[in-house]
């Protein structure tokens, strides 16, 4: 979804990860986790978790075996596979029968060969821990500018136990955007609410699914939000692409662009909007708020 919907979101954090000296490795030969997929019941559990094995066994051999997801989905899904690969013996045997019967023997996971709890990481808590450095590396003041967070739910929801600091009320993104000098709204009305997404439920009850992200959107709009930082690529789509569908269909307007928490970072660090935040793919114009705030 990330290479698809928002490619900017990629480049900014190679950009953001290259400036901090964070070692890192893209290997062409990852696929998709099939989050999406089995969020919506097109494929099944062992399915994903044979895709998942494969992934893992990709990190290993090329000597990386942390693994870091731009997208919330991507981190909850990875890190439930591997907890059932070491748990379930069942399903372990099962996905390694598949790989031995295709020859794909190097695909084989060990018991232990990863650990859901410090092998999977979300970019985000990558940023979190350069705090020091993104302020020092700080080129663009986002001085004055008033910013409001949307911590995924598959992030703080799903892991609840692996997130960093407290579930019920996430500042990692807060305190990143801080760093970048922005003013955080650290708490608002309606701050846990879900994007409204809900994969399937997206298509198959639109009304309630936009309705749910109206309601996020109106309580931003009362805080006096100027930037809405999301952390995952389907809750930015939910609130980017249809925002204009919302103002449409309700008889709405809002104040407030949107953009991923790499992507401001990379902005503070003095990257081009477009060539490497990608801000052209936006269906919510940037325009205006990146010549307010003096970028463009």
């Amino acid at each position: 979804m990330v290479g698809q919907e928002y490619p900017g979101v990629e480049t900014a954090t190679r950009y953001v990860f290259d400036r901090l000296g964070v070692d890192y490795c893209i290997n062409d030969e990852q696929s998709c986790c099939t989050g999406i997929g089995h969020y919506t019941d097109i494929f099944e559990g062992l399915t994903t978790t044979a895709i998942a094995a494969r992934n893992f066994a990709v990190a290993r051999r090329c000597g990386y075996s942390n693994i870091t997801c731009l997208c919330s989905t991507c981190y909850a899904i990875n890190k439930e596979a591997c907890e059932l690969l070491n748990t379930n013996t069942e399903v372990r045997e099962k996905v390694n029968s598949i790989f031995r019967e295709k020859g794909f023997d190097d695909l084989v996971y060990e018991k232990g060969d990863m650990n859901p709890r410090t092998n999977f990481y979300h970019a985000v808590e990558i940023l979190l821990s350069k705090v020091g450095k993104i302020q020092e590396e700080k080129q663009f003041d986002f001085s004055g500018v008033k910013a409001a967070a949307h911590h995924a739910c598959h992030y703080y929801k799903v892991k609840y136990l692996d997130v960093v600091g407290n579930p019920e009320n996430p500042q990692l993104i807060d305190t990143i955007a801080a760093a970048c000098g922005a003013s955080p709204v650290r708490w608002y009305e309606d701050r846990t609410l879900t994007c409204g997404m809900g994969f399937s439920q997206l298509h198959l009850n639109k009304k309630t699914s936009l309705q749910v992200t109206k309601t996020k959107l109106d309580s931003l709009q009362r805080a006096g939000v100027e930037l809405m930082i999301h952390m995952c690529p389907n809750c930015h789509i939910q609130y980017d692409r249809y925002q204009p569908v919302i103002e449409k269909e309700f008889g709405v307007e809002y104040e407030m662009v949107h953009m991923n928490i790499a992507q401001l970072v990379a902005l503070s660090m003095g990257a081009d909007p477009y060539k490497v935040c990608g801000f052209q793919t936006h269906s919510v114009p940037l325009e205006g708020f990146l010549e307010k705030t003096g970028i463009i």
